[in-house]
């Protein structure tokens, strides 16, 4: 297993248990976008780390962009300080959970997805709508999209070990279809 696996985006949410005032939140801070007769809850951007994240009157926040679980838990404590100067009293344990990992890999080899999807249960594909392959896996429970070219997308992930795992029961698995 000689490749390399790039995770591309992290989403979490946390709930914080404390109704929040969005308009509080709008009038005081920077790289809000809120528009409550679009949407519910207002998009804040972050610049480091950069990421997004959505937050919600009940007190829901949602994460999305980071590229490690590490920076989307970063961002919601950077929000829950924000929101806790603003006087909205979060309390003091609050979990962060992480809802998707999207990751990439390349493999070293180029991929039959012909061969692949008559042979690989848990498969579609149809290349005259879309040219990946997708691979739904059980354990973990990940959805793969393959391409030709050997790049793999891993989505679904709940822990980087659960994306690394999933990605070598797939390598592991392209190789046996490979010998027979």
């Amino acid at each position: 297993m000689s490749f390399r696996i790039k995770i591309e985006n992290v989403v979490a949410s946390a709930s914080l248990g404390v109704n929040i005032k969005l308009e509080k939140l709008v009038a005081t801070m920077e790289g809000i976008e809120y528009e409550p007769e679009q949407f519910p809850g207002l998009v804040l951007r972050l610049k480091e780390p950069k990421a997004a994240a959505l937050v919600f009157s009940s007190g829901k926040i949602v994460c999305t962009g980071a590229k490690s679980p590490g920076d989307a838990k970063l961002v919601i404590a950077k929000i829950v300080q924000k929101v806790n100067k603003l006087g909205f009293r979060v309390p003091p344990r609050y979990k962060v959970q992480l809802e998707n990992i999207v990751a990439s890999a390349k493999l070293e080899r180029e991929l039959n997805l012909d061969q692949i999807a008559f042979t690989l249960e848990n498969t579609e594909y149809e290349p005259e709508q879309f040219p990946g392959l997708v691979y739904r896996m059980d354990d973990p429970k990940v959805t793969f999209l393959l391409f030709g070219s050997g790049k793999i997308i891993c989505t679904g992930g709940r822990s980087i070990s659960d994306v690394r795992r999933a990605v070598a029961r797939l390598d592991k698995r392209l190789r046996a279809l490979g010998r027979k």
